[in-house]
């Protein structure tokens, strides 16, 4: 299956690490370096125009990757069921 995550694109839930909140986890230094690591290595890749409100790790065939998506992680964990 394949989790929408906004504009043309979806993941596959089986690659999903996890899914987090902007606001509540960009608080922390360490996931602040965490992300600005991954767009140093060109990990990341933004699921839309607007503002984006969770990211979701995925790991898959030995790569890590960060989607932001503008939808909040309640209504991406809504989408997985």
């Amino acid at each position: 299956m394949y989790l929408p995550i906004g504009g043309d694109m979806a993941v596959r839930e089986s690659s999903i690490v996890g899914i987090f909140d902007l606001d509540n986890t960009t608080c922390s230094a360490r996931t602040r370096r965490f992300l600005r690591r991954a767009e140093e290595n060109g990990e990341t890749v933004s699921a839309g125009d607007e503002l984006p409100k969770s990211f979701i790790l995925t790991s898959e065939f030995g790569m890590n990757r960060v989607y932001f998506s503008q939808f909040g992680p309640a209504t991406l964990e809504k989408r997985t069921k």
